[in-house]
């Protein structure tokens, strides 16, 4: 069974649909997938069972990436193509069955709009992939005890969170007699000069902490993600992704949609600014709240 699996290009949206992805994989272990997204994006799906490729759309003037894909898929008859970025594409090429994601703004959580694509309920959760190659490329970084990781970039400077704030909640967090006594700091990011420069004021206000910004496979983030006691980060594709991989997870939001965003794992919840759903600013989250937040994440979970 071929299957071309169209996806977004932003890290976070492409975390998201790795959910139905995996829904598709395990009701069809047979099924070879083609995955189609943006370049960032990429690395979410390297290790996914199943990939025979990944066709990466670079954007180009005139959509002319779209042709370029076209080009690709054409010659070949697919048993199912899934469009996640709700355009034309599906019925341009040959395929037994197309599933296309609807258009428009609607309310609800993104994964559940991803669901509907194949009308899958409940709503797949997310997952992330990995290999042992990974874990061990990123072992030797790691410490040995539990380990804080922050994520305080962004795609939009709105959405970052005040570095003072991230420092002040680092420091109690891991301060003796908070929930993470004594636990060393790991600072993540993306690649690229405009990351390095958002994490910068973080790195120098935490010399002690472990920079981690542009220097690790989305694989290998993903391993090391796995392994920490704490994740606390921006609304970001790293937030997302934390959560699949199964950290606690507390992710921090002001002026995005935290009804549509929030993060989504076994252990993940989110904080959110005071003021109009998707226009508070992140100034106005306070420690004390990132803190209960990270406190009931934490809590020995109760006994059956």
């Amino acid at each position: 069974m071929e299957i071309l699996f169209i996806t977004s290009s932003r890290i976070g949206d492409a975390v998201l649909s790795t959910g139905l992805a995996e829904h598709l994989r395990l009701a069809h272990p047979e099924a070879r997938f083609t995955i189609a997204c943006g370049p960032a994006a990429a690395g979410v799906f390297e290790r996914m069972p199943g990939r025979v490729a990944t066709l990466v759309l670079r954007k180009r003037r005139f959509a002319a990436h779209w042709l370029g894909l076209w080009a690709t898929c054409v010659t070949r008859r697919w048993d199912l193509v899934v469009d996640l970025r709700g355009s034309a594409f599906a019925w341009t090429v040959p395929a037994r069955k197309r599933a296309v994601k609807r258009g428009g703004r609607r309310p609800g959580h993104r994964i559940l709009h991803i669901a509907e694509v194949l009308g899958v309920t409940p709503a797949p959760r997310p997952v992330a992939w990995w290999a042992p190659e990974d874990l061990a490329r990123v072992e030797p970084l790691l410490p040995q005890e539990p380990f804080l990781v922050l994520g305080p970039t962004a795609t939009w400077a709105p959405k970052m969170w005040p570095t003072e704030r991230f420092v002040a909640l680092a420091q109690k967090l891991t301060a003796p007699g908070g929930p993470l006594p004594g636990a060393p700091i790991l600072i993540l990011g993306g690649p690229g000069a405009e990351e390095a420069r958002m994490a910068a004021p973080l790195l120098a206000a935490l010399p002690e902490a472990l920079p981690l910004i542009g220097t690790l496979s989305i694989p290998e983030v993903t391993a090391l993600l796995s392994r920490a006691a704490l994740y606390v980060g921006n609304d970001s594709g790293l937030m997302h992704l934390a959560a699949a991989a199964g950290a606690p997870t507390l992710g921090l939001f002001g002026p995005s949609m935290v009804s549509e965003y929030a993060p989504i794992g076994p252990r993940a919840r989110p904080v959110v600014a005071p003021g109009r759903a998707g226009h508070a600013p992140m100034r106005g989250l306070s420690v004390s709240a990132a803190l209960a937040g990270a406190r009931e994440l934490l809590a020995p979970e109760p006994v059956a």
